[in-house]
Formats: C-alpha cells, structure tokens, sequence
C-alpha cells in the first residue's frame, strides 16, 4: 500500500465512506450515506473544500510530523515487518491504523452536544503470517473518531482503535508500542526507531498522478528493530527482527486512469533498503509517475523513477476464496544499482479479504548485487487486481475512485 503512496488507505476510505454513517452527525445508529464514491475520493473541487493539499514543499518536523494531520482528508500509520521466534521460526505482521475525514470545518453540520459526533473515522487492518505452519490470520476494524472509541494524538504520540494502539512512551516518541488482536492471534511489540527517516518522493511531496493537487507527503522509517511477544491460539513466541513504517497524508486521490498498484518494501542482509511502487494503469502500463528510493546503510537515499526499475511477473496464485488472481513472484532489476533481484512470498495465501480485498504478505528476497549475492526479506502490496474482467470481488480499486 501501502506508499510511494499507497497502503490500501484510499481503498479503505471509500469503503468507510460507503459503508458507515456521515459520522458528524449526532445519531450513534447507522445511516445510509449519501456521498458518492466518486465525490469521496475523486478530483472534484466540492470534495476537496476546505481540506489542505499537498501542492508544495514542506518543512517536516519530528516528533510533531509523527502525529495526525486532521487539516487533510486523510492519512495513516502503516507498519510492517519480518520477525523471528526461536529456532528461527518466521513470522510476518502488518498492523495499519487510517484516519479518514467525512467532512472538512467548512462542511460540517451545525454542532450538537452528542458525545457520538465526529468528522473522523478510523479503519484498521491488522494481519499475522506463521510461515512454518503456512497459516495467515487477519482481521478488520472500524469506529468513529468519538466517545474514546479511536483516535490519534501527537505528544506523546497515540494512534488508537479500540484496543489496538501505537502509543509512544513520552515525548521521545521511541520505542514505540504496538498491541492488536484478532481472532486467535495477537501482536505485542516494540520497535525502535533505526535509521533516520526517509522522505520519499521529491522531499517528502509524493506526485501520484498527473493532476495538480493529487499528491501526499510520505516518509518512512525504512529499518526499525522489533522486539516483543506474539500469541496464536494458546502459543506464544518471543520475537525479534525489523520493521518498517510509512506515514502518508493527503486530500486527493489517484487519476481515472490508474486501477492498482504494487508496492515493494525491501530490506537487504547487506544494510541497504528498497521501496518502489508500481502504479498500474488500465492497459496495462506502469504509470510514468511510479516511484521509489533505495537507502544505503547509513541512510544516504537514491531516487528511482519507473523506467529505473523493470519488473517481471514469473508466476500467479489464484485466491480460492475471492477467484483473484495475483503476481506470486517477481524478478527486479535496477540497473543503476547493479541490482538483479528474485521477490517470492513466504506462503501464497496471504490475502486481506475484508470490506476490501488486497494481498499484502511477507516476502523473501535473492539476487545478486554487483555480480555478489544478496539476500533479504520485506512485504509487498497488491491492489485493484479484482479489476480484472470476469472478477466479481468486493470493493476493488476501481469502484474506489469511481472508475468501474
């Protein structure tokens, strides 16, 4: 998602919007609503009133940049990683807490004394990969930015959804602490903060397609060591291994004629990380506006644009549950890097199949790197592949900026 835009995030807010009552309203029971998808989410001038937009460059500042933006129409906190228990047992984890704007100040309704009224709501996605035993678990959430059911803060920093919670310590914002559950799993985690952060795309401002406006600003903390605790059924295992951290914010969405993305974090045994996302646009073409960086060992960041980096599909797993079909494995290549690498998952089934469906899992890497091998592990994101004709999936990419 998931990222040089992208987590799933714009996906998610359509599917709140969709599916959940204007929630500025002072009535707690759920209403039909009457926003269109495309309004939400497209470039349309009325539903862009009175939000901020990622039009310029921007001093960023931390810790205060690691806490929310409500000024935008939304943002999140997107956090993946590889993790091993004893005996070098694998695991992979993705927690992602979105908020997401119904209403700018400018379109609110008149206020009410109600406890239930807000113009945010929250979604969050949480999912557990066991590799040895070839299981993946996920679960969705959602609620209103009310009543202390969700909601973001910045000193110290706490992002929160029901029980589930990125929270900082103090002011230091590090270590941070994740706790979630869902059905039979759990994770219970601290990540440090690693390597200094990355500002993806030009400076932090993250161009998603052509129209003035569509664009984020994007960081990321691309290595952040893990260390916890996590729970399937009535085992638990200590873990420890890294993390990854997008932040993204933003108003408006990507173009009418961009249906997907894929979305590639990786991080190599030599200290060195990748990101590259890959938009897809309805015939088939990478989007020229594909984008990513690399990131040495001591943080010193390469740009990358979409004709730097060819990727090849060399395999497919079909979805039994949803009849998706996806990529499976991938072969990169970056020239100007002299890096030539092999993507694979670690289990095929790693599909959310939620309010919407997307496939997001861990991965192990292989290559070589200036004729020397290389290894790593990372996760990859894979949207609006229900696109396809003759698919007939839930909410897809498509429905989601109003394009199907």
């Amino acid at each position: 998602m998931n990222r040089g835009w992208l987590p799933l995030v714009l996906l998610a807010m359509l599917v709140v919007l969709a599916t959940s009552l204007f929630l500025y309203r002072p009535s707690p029971e759920p209403q039909t609503p009457s926003l269109s998808v495309e309004r939400a989410l497209g470039g349309e001038a009325e539903a862009q009133e009175g939000y901020a937009r990622a039009t310029e460059h921007r001093a960023f500042r931390f810790p205060e940049d690691h806490g929310p933006h409500p000024d935008y129409r939304n943002e999140w906190w997107y956090i993946t990683g590889n993790l091993d228990a004893p005996q070098r047992r694998p695991f992979g984890f993705q927690l992602t807490l979105f908020r997401i704007a119904l209403a700018s100040e400018l379109q609110m309704a008149e206020p009410t004394p109600s406890a239930w009224r807000s113009r945010q709501v929250y979604m969050g996605h949480l999912a557990l990969t066991d590799v040895e035993d070839e299981r993946f678990f996920s679960e969705e959430r959602f609620a209103r930015g009310a009543a202390g059911l969700a909601g973001a803060q910045t000193s110290p920093l706490r992002v929160w959804l029901e029980e589930w919670r990125i929270e900082a310590p103090g002011p230091s914002t590090f270590p941070l602490h994740l706790q979630a559950g869902g059905d039979g799993f759990r994770i219970d985690l601290q990540l440090e903060r690693g390597k200094p952060v990355v500002l993806q795309g030009d400076r932090g401002l993250s161009q998603k397609s052509a129209e003035p406006g569509n664009a984020s600003y994007y960081y990321s903390l691309t290595r952040m060591p893990a260390a916890g605790e996590i729970t399937i059924g009535e085992e638990r295992w200590p873990v420890r291994g890294q993390a990854w951290l997008d932040r993204e914010w933003s108003t408006s969405a990507l173009g009418p004629d961009q249906v997907g993305w894929d979305w590639f974090a990786l991080q190599f045994a030599d200290g060195r990380e990748l990101m590259f996302y890959r938009l897809r646009l309805r015939d088939g073409a990478t989007d020229p506006l594909s984008a990513g960086t690399l990131v040495g060992p001591e943080g010193d960041v390469t740009r990358l644009t979409a004709d730097e980096v060819s990727i090849a599909e060399l395999a497919h797993w079909e979805s039994p549950r949803s009849g998706i079909r996806y990529p499976s494995r991938w072969h990169l290549r970056i020239p100007k890097a002299d890096l030539s690498l092999e993507v694979r998952p670690r289990i095929p089934d790693q599909e959310l199949d939620h309010t919407v469906t997307y496939w997001e899992g861990a991965v192990q890497v292989d290559g070589t790197a200036a004729g020397r091998s290389i290894a790593g592990r990372g996760y990859v994101e894979l949207t609006g592949y229900d696109s396809a004709p003759g698919k007939k999936g839930k909410k897809g990419v498509g429905v989601i900026f109003g394009h199907e």
